[in-house]
């Protein structure tokens, strides 16, 4: 599975992240995967219950956990096994449809965006207050390029349940991109609107990073003396400031506690590598210790050559 793959010893692609438990899970799919009996079905559907039950209120751990799982999941059988099993299970239907909603962004459209919509208000009315049914939502949302009502109505209801929820912010930071349906201005008002608000430590705290690093990124993509230039962003004030705190405070080991942090710290050292502050980033790539996400570092090349260069180039 390329989710687990490996490079050496000192780094490897991690979904899971710091989920001990997911990684786990994740391990023993791929060993149970092998045979496709029925009582392999079940055993698996069974692992996939128990580990969504565990923490039912911690939402920004119930988000990552789907999010892993349906993309580690979105080509197989099981999420739609189990939802039609137990077709009044939230955590069934949520995670079929986050499957489908994975599915869909491969395929360039969602095969059948009503269903999905529909299972998801199921499952939304079956644990009200959950937001994770309308984080599926938010998503099919964007990729069917549904009226911006309706994004912003769901939008309501994510964060009427979960203040700073994490992949709802960083949704909605790409739906007001130029790349979907919005614009540089209204990406950095949003931007400007939740760096106002939101704590420091909050999970979405890397909101504002990521609207950087996708300007840098749109820069490079021009080519040309913009694309060679591409590295002045980093020393304009607003970003060499967000730098200077996050590089102190991020890397601490008690200042996040949210499920994706590891994914944030990656965030950070690519901005610092980005910008030229090699020096600074060693403390952040200490704390990832090894744990590679696919994005950022996709972006100049195979992301676990890049990280591995990035941090050695650091040390």
């Amino acid at each position: 599975m390329p989710f687990l793959s490996r490079r050496g010893r000192s780094s490897r692609l991690a979904p899971e992240l710091d989920d001990a438990d997911l990684g786990k899970l994740l391990k023993r799919l791929v060993s149970t995967a092998r045979s496709s009996t029925a009582g392999t079905a079940d055993l698996c559907v069974a692992q996939i219950a128990r580990l969504l039950r565990e923490e039912p209120d911690d939402f920004d751990r119930r988000a990552h956990r789907l999010s892993v799982l349906a993309g580690f999941l979105h080509e197989s059988y099981l999420p739609a096994t189990w939802a039609k099993r137990e077709p009044r299970n939230a955590d069934a239907l949520v995670l079929r449809s986050w499957a489908d909603l994975e599915q869909g962004r491969s395929a360039g459209g969602l095969a059948d965006a009503a269903a999905v919509w529909k299972r998801c208000l199921l499952a939304a009315e079956l644990a009200p207050q959950d937001p994770t049914p309308w984080v599926v939502m938010l998503n099919v949302a964007r990729v069917e390029g549904y009226a911006r009502t309706d994004v912003f109505g769901v939008w309501n209801e994510i964060v009427a349940r979960d203040r700073w929820h994490r992949e709802a912010y960083l949704s909605m930071l790409a739906y007001l991109s130029p790349q979907e349906a919005g614009s540089l201005p209204q990406l950095l008002e949003f931007v400007d609107s939740v760096r106002t608000h939101m704590p420091a430590n909050a999970p979405c705290a890397a909101v504002e990073l990521t609207a950087h690093v996708m300007q840098y990124h749109s820069a490079v993509a021009r080519g040309g003396a913009m694309g060679l230039l591409a590295g002045n962003h980093w020393r304009g004030p607003q970003a060499a400031e967000l730098l200077d705190r996050a590089r102190v405070t991020w890397p601490q080991p008690s200042f996040f506690s949210h499920a994706a942090a590891v994914a944030d710290l990656n965030l950070l050292a690519y901005a610092l590598t980005a910008a030229g502050r090699r020096r600074e980033s060693v403390p952040v790539f200490e704390a990832i210790d090894g744990k590679v996400t696919d994005w950022p570092w996709r972006s100049d090349g195979d992301p676990l050559a890049v990280f591995e260069s990035a941090r050695a180039k650091a040390g």
